[in-house]
């Protein structure tokens, strides 16, 4: 385990402010219309990509490249899915994902270099921790707290080991702990810490998690970065020169050894093949048929893998009252999971913003509360820590990936007596026609950019 959650990470979208509604309108999107490979008004390719997120917009790249017609059909007005950088605080802030999750030999790395776009390391060490009174935690409290919590996991990865039945995680922490004689305070913290690495990097609690494959997936190593610029920009230079079609709503996937048609809210498409990389969330939700429906064996995957959450709110001040050098916050309060984590984008924006996480059971909670409701209550955290004479902000943004109906959540992760085998059941192709990608067909990387780019690429050649 690392001293900080490394996964801060999540690919959908979101309502800004008090705007639930996703608008959308149909239409082309290239970058370059002189460099796009498809007629615009045709209907029909060697190959259909649905949806013009991370991985779908990597397949049509790696196909395009190889000399295969692609359309690409998006049922938003932007391209991205849950990638979005959002300006209308008069900075890019990123309502999806955020991060490069380990800049060695990541491929987003490198797509930032070949684009030319400007990233940043964040540095977990440059934080403040604050006690659930608002006093600052002493130095040295918050490595005493992942030392507790690193003694205690050495028993539960122990469990992991020995079980011959999977439960939840939570259930073996309890376990654990119920053996130790922790104070209030040191089980409080230890909680927080617990929270860190569960809800806050898998956008689902502990209880929500299979003890055997919670951790199953792999790293790339390296510092953590943003980009100040928007993450778009990588979507942006995946997307240049391809014909995606916007605001088209898949409705049907029809599908057979001849082909595939693809029903959608603005007409029919027709292709050799296609690749599926429809969010999880969607994929449960079972918006869009398939016809014949889905083999049993990924239908089962698709039921047994869980979609988490994982919500931000941005709070854009006068002034950076915390300190413009200042990156993280942390706040150990009664209540775990509420206003416990936040970045300050002063550091790599210059501008006053603030941004608070909220994953799991309190993500998808927070999702039902109103606009003002969530503005006061992250403003009485900050002035517990801050003090009462700290300003009001002067604008916001508020995600709520769980109710979005493109996505139903912010990214996949295993649930108890589920495994990392549903992950390749759902990448697995139907009779060399209809193909998989997205994080949640990713073994190695779920829930990740990487992962998604990659199972892009994966498709790309079995294709």
């Amino acid at each position: 385990m690392t001293s900080k959650f490394t996964r801060r990470d999540f690919l959908k979208v979101a309502s800004i402010g008090s705007a639930s509604a996703i608008a959308l309108s149909c239409g082309v999107f290239s970058l370059d219309e002189e460099e796009a490979v498809t007629d615009p008004l045709s209907t029909s390719a060697d190959v259909l990509a649905l949806g013009a997120g991370i991985a779908g917009l990597a397949v049509a790249r790696a196909l395009t490249e190889r000399g295969r017609t692609v359309i690409v059909l998006e049922a938003r007005n932007r391209i991205g899915g849950r990638l979005w950088t959002d300006s209308s605080l008069g900075l890019p802030l990123d309502l999806g994902a955020s991060w490069i999750h380990g800049v060695e030999g990541n491929p987003i790395a490198e797509l930032a270099k070949e684009f030319g776009v400007k990233t940043m390391p964040t540095d977990g060490k440059n934080a403040i921790e604050f006690a659930a009174d608002g006093s600052e935690l002493p130095e040295g409290e918050f490595e005493r707290m992942e030392a507790l919590f690193e003694d205690i996991y050495e028993e539960v990865a122990e469990m992991q080991d020995s079980t011959d039945d999977d439960m939840p995680l939570q259930a073996v922490f309890d376990q654990v702990i119920a053996s130790r004689r922790l104070s209030d305070e040191d089980l409080r913290r230890l909680n927080y810490y617990i929270h860190l690495v569960t809800a806050l990097e898998y956008g689902a609690d502990a209880k929500d998690l299979s003890l055997w494959w919670w951790d199953q997936d792999e790293e790339f190593g390296g510092e953590e970065a943003i980009f100040p610029g928007g993450y778009n920009q990588i979507s942006d230079g995946l997307a240049k020169g391809l014909d995606i079609r916007l605001g088209e709503i898949v409705k049907i996937v029809r599908y057979g050894k001849d082909g595939v048609e693809v029903e959608t809210s603005a007409g029919n498409f027709v292709a050799d093949k296609v690749v599926v990389t429809f969010p999880l969330g969607v994929l449960k939700q079972a918006s869009v048929k398939f016809e014949p429906p889905l083999p049993e064996s990924k239908q089962e995957a698709i039921r047994r893998l869980g979609m988490g959450v994982l919500n931000k709110v941005y709070l854009k001040f006068p002034e950076a009252f915390w300190g413009e050098d200042l990156e993280t916050i942390s706040y150990v309060g009664e209540r775990l999971g509420e206003w416990c984590d936040w970045l300050s984008f002063a550091p790599f924006t210059g501008e006053p913003v603030l941004m608070a996480f909220h994953g799991g059971d309190r993500g998808f909670a927070l999702e039902d509360l109103g606009d003002n409701e969530i503005v006061a209550g992250a403003m009485q955290t900050l002035r517990v820590m801050f003090g009462d004479d700290i300003p009001d902000p002067e604008s916001f943004i508020i995600t709520r990936w769980g109710k979005d109906p493109f996505s139903f959540g912010a990214y996949s992760h295993i649930p108890p007596f589920a495994s990392g085998d549903d992950y390749d059941a759902l990448a697995e192709p139907v009779d060399d026609v209809l193909f998989f990608a997205g994080e949640a067909t990713s073994r190695e990387y779920p829930g990740t950019v990487h992962g998604a780019y990659l199972s892009g690429i994966r498709a790309a050649g079995e294709i």
